[in-house]
């Protein structure tokens, strides 16, 4: 089968959430099937890393853009009906390439990950198309404007409406439409589009995120995550004034290392308060994970499966993490992971784990278990397999059934 599957972020090398999920589809679709890749790279650094791509496809299109010129794109459909996000990931370039590709090539299935890149494909007839949303990007930015100050709630609530909206229309452009989540699949049922819908979650390569027999720090603490992301910034601010100093006042010798790409100014200042390390972008986040009695992932906006905490469940490193967070997790709270609600709950779970080392080795091994079981990529790979299948066998009946009618009426 000849596959075109277009994503929002060119998915190579797979080393943060929007690009790890498309780069394991394309890795295991291409398996079996004649893959072309299309999707944007908004540096020639990024550009130059994407062409490692090419051992896992048949071929890629690469379009680059400029972040000046995306945002200018965005800012312009604020007064529109047209949400700014499908401005942001907008190339003339790609767009005509995705239409030369089509006219020249006979595909056999059109795959898209992420709403904000289905305009490419909006308008293609008599090819199966699936569009896997992922995350409900509008559910994030209505979920933005409560926690930022106006005027830009203000403008996240906008955008939120338009996103719904627009996730809608898309919605009944395709044959399938599909989520990270049973919560993230509840959504878009919610839609009642008409269209049919399902999931495949997230795996994590437990291979690569393993356990290690190194010692670990009982009074080590850290949060993973790139830093200029704002829910990842907004649960550290919060966890540094309300949660550390509830630790630090039982655990004195209390340490929290912030580890991710690209930290703000204002996140670097959190290194003015005791036993605070931002890290950084590192070559390799296991040691620090290794290295940690626990990882925090508190945070209080999240959409679909914080990769984060698959990774360092994997890892047998225990979690302990929100409630909204953990939803996007198929595993069970406090047989696998520790969830809580508010900083009180968040301080006593994270010191009853760093003073007890028997209930940090049964989360650690309960931990890695539920990953390999519930979260393993070739798992998810096979509801996609089905997930592709059913879609094709259903737009088949509907090709044949007209002509079945007909036949029986002559």
């Amino acid at each position: 089968m000849k596959i075109l599957y277009i994503c929002h972020r060119f998915p190579f090398p797979p080393k943060r959430g929007g690009k790890i999920r498309p780069f394991n589809m394309i890795k295991h679709l291409a398996s079996t099937h004649e893959v072309t890749v299309a999707s944007l790279a908004r540096s020639p650094a990024e550009a130059r890393e994407g062409a490692g791509i090419a051992p896992y496809c048949a071929r890629y299109e690469m379009a680059e853009v400029r972040n000046p010129v995306q945002v200018g794109r965005m800012l312009l459909r604020i007064p529109t009906p047209s949400p700014s996000s499908m401005g942001y990931f907008y190339s003339s370039v790609l767009e005509r390439r995705v239409r030369e590709l089509i006219a020249r090539e006979r595909f056999d299935l059109i795959f898209v990950h992420c709403s904000s890149v289905a305009q490419y494909v909006t308008g293609v007839q008599g090819i199966p198309k699936i569009l896997d949303f992922g995350d409900m990007d509008s559910q994030k930015w209505l979920e933005y404007a409560r926690y930022k100050p106006f005027p830009l709630s203000a403008g996240y609530l906008l955008e939120g409406r338009k996103m719904e909206r627009a996730e809608k229309r898309l919605a009944r452009q395709f044959d399938m439409c599909t989520a990270t989540t049973r919560a993230e699949w509840e959504t878009l049922e919610g839609y009642r589009t008409g269209v049919a819908t399902d999931w495949f979650p997230n795996g994590v390569d437990s291979g690569y995120f393993a356990p290690s027999a190194e010692p670990y720090d009982a009074d080590t603490l850290c949060f993973v995550g790139r830093m200029d992301y704002y829910p990842n910034q907004e649960c550290m601010f919060d966890f540094c004034a309300n949660v550390l100093p509830r630790i630090r006042a039982r655990r004195p010798q209390a340490k929290l290392l912030i580890v991710g790409a690209d930290p703000s100014s204002a996140v670097k200042k959190l290194e003015d308060l005791p036993g605070v390390t931002v890290t950084g972008s590192v070559p390799d986040v296991r040691p620090y994970l290794r290295r940690s009695a626990l990882m925090v992932a508190p945070l209080n906006i999240a959409r679909g499966t914080q990769n984060k905490i698959l990774e360092a469940m994997a890892m047998g490193v225990p979690v302990v993490t929100s409630r909204i967070a953990a939803g996007g997790v198929d595993a069970v709270a406090g047989e696998h992971f520790a969830v809580a609600s508010t900083p009180d709950e968040h301080a006593q779970a994270i010191l009853r784990i760093t003073g007890d080392p028997t209930e940090r080795q049964r989360l650690a091994v309960a931990g890695r278990e539920r990953m390999l079981l519930q979260h393993a990529w070739n798992r998810s790979m096979r509801r996609l397999d089905g997930i592709i299948e059913h879609c094709l066998s259903a737009r088949t009946r509907r090709r044949l059934d007209p002509l079945q009618a007909k036949e029986q009426r002559t």
